[in-house]
């Protein structure tokens, strides 16, 4: 999903080649391992773009807001972001909506990525239907070893330059916390209570997939945040805990 050695926000920038100032990454995160997949099967996946470039996902949480991960929206400005809704293909289809507004969370730290949640208000409504559909958040985490499955259009490989134009997914098991920062793992202490887990071998979210859905039960469990590397089985990928930011998610959502 993410990796140390590009932020996740920048991965979603090398898909058109190029990385736009201000988003030079600091982790990894897009889909490796995974599969092809139909925004029918994740009608909340958005497109976060900036320059006609794809560099970060999102969730649709209302008619008009969307969840992306903070690290995302750093040295941006609403005026310069857009948003495509209802579309398997980053690049075209479904609606292109220009951002109001948004807010990241205040606790965010870019060096230990705690509270790396951000909410974004769109200019104009979204048009509900089947391919564009809002996710409910998650209020407790899902158990440990729950099926979970994570979706982008995030590069296929760690390092890799370029993105699909297809949206792609994979499945993953739920890490909890504590498991997460066990001797298992190669993160210990970085691992903090803002954060889950999701791990399969060789299969995790990459660079691009930043701020992207990760769904367990139907609810959106985590939001794509940061991990060393993309699918390496020392490494699970890290994502920020939405059920511990359920309340604060609907607080901003009436006041961004």
């Amino acid at each position: 999903m993410l990796r140390f050695a590009v932020l996740l926000s920048v991965l979603a920038c090398a898909l058109a080649g190029t990385i736009p100032d201000g988003l030079l990454p600091q982790l990894d995160g897009r889909i490796v391992g995974g599969y092809e997949t139909s925004i029918d099967d994740h009608p909340y996946q958005v497109s976060l773009q900036r320059s006609g470039s794809h560099f970060c996902g999102g969730s649709i949480y209302s008619h008009d807001i969307v969840i992306t991960a903070a690290h995302c929206m750093q040295s941006v400005e609403a005026k310069d972001l857009k948003v495509r809704v209802g579309s398997t293909y980053w690049r075209s289809g479904g609606s292109l909506h220009s951002v109001r507004s948004f807010r990241n969370h205040e606790g965010y730290n870019s060096r230990t990525m705690v509270n790396d949640i951000s909410i974004i208000r769109i200019d104009s409504d979204f048009s509900f239907r089947s391919s564009i559909r809002e996710i409910r958040i998650a209020d407790s985490n899902p158990r440990e070893g729950a099926t979970a499955v994570v979706s982008g259009w995030g590069t296929t490989e760690s390092g890799g330059s370029t993105i699909p134009d297809h949206l792609l997914a994979v499945d993953l098991k739920i890490v909890d916390y504590e498991h997460c920062r066990s001797k298992e793992f190669g993160y210990g202490r970085k691992i903090k209570d803002t954060m889950i887990c999701a791990y399969a071998e060789h299969k995790d979210a990459c660079q691009g997939d930043s701020g992207g859905p990760l769904v367990s039960g139907d609810r959106l469990v985590g939001v794509v945040s940061w991990g060393y590397g993309c699918g390496d089985v020392r490494y699970p990928g890290v994502y920020a805990d939405v059920a511990h930011f359920h309340e604060w998610i609907e607080e901003t959502a009436r006041e961004v």
